[in-house]
């Protein structure tokens, strides 16, 4: 058992920095791709608030939904940021460009969230044969989901908005106090 959540969690780790340097490559850029990543400790912590919050102890289903609850918040980030980025291509400063992804890409975001934690909703309720063993899987994404999308519509716009905006400045007034 301690081999397989070893593995688990050298998988989970090694899915997140794998995930990073592919969206490095896809936006040519390493300040996006961090921006994207940003939700992922918000989705962590999601996942054990809400193994803590059902009392459900930590296992192999419940690793394999955090690397499941990992790619949905990171594809819902990457919604976010790329619509940001489209939006200062056009012209726009990083406050406005943020602001728009965040009100443009709100119901997306949500219904890909949503849809991926009511269709969890059975297995975390563990009703039915056998039902509880998977039900660790269903708790860890619907919680990592919760708290990823919050994330995601909220930290992430203003964590773009803000290292953009430190980068667009010109170089004489980010020396002065």
């Amino acid at each position: 058992m301690n081999a397989s959540f070893i593995g688990l969690l050298g998988g989970l780790f090694f899915s997140i920095v794998l995930v990073y340097l592919l969206i490095v490559v896809n936006f040519q850029s390493w300040m996006d791709p961090f921006i994207i990543i940003a939700a992922l400790p918000a989705a962590l912590a999601g996942i054990v608030w809400f193994l803590f919050l059902t009392h459900t102890t930590l296992s192999v289903p419940a690793l394999t939904g955090s690397i499941m609850c990992m790619g949905v918040a990171t594809a819902n980030s990457i919604l976010v940021v790329s619509f940001a980025a489209e939006q200062m291509a056009e012209g726009k400063d990083s406050i406005t460009a943020a602001l728009e992804s965040g009100f443009t890409r709100f119901r997306p975001v949500l219904m890909t969230a949503l849809a991926m934690i009511i269709g969890m909703l059975p297995m975390a309720l563990g009703l039915g044969d056998g039902g509880e063993q998977n039900a660790p899987l269903g708790r860890a994404v619907i919680g990592g989901l919760l708290f990823a999308t919050v994330s995601t519509l909220l930290f992430v716009p203003t964590l773009f908005s803000v290292l953009h905006g430190l980068r667009s400045r010109p170089a004489e007034t980010r020396t002065q106090p």
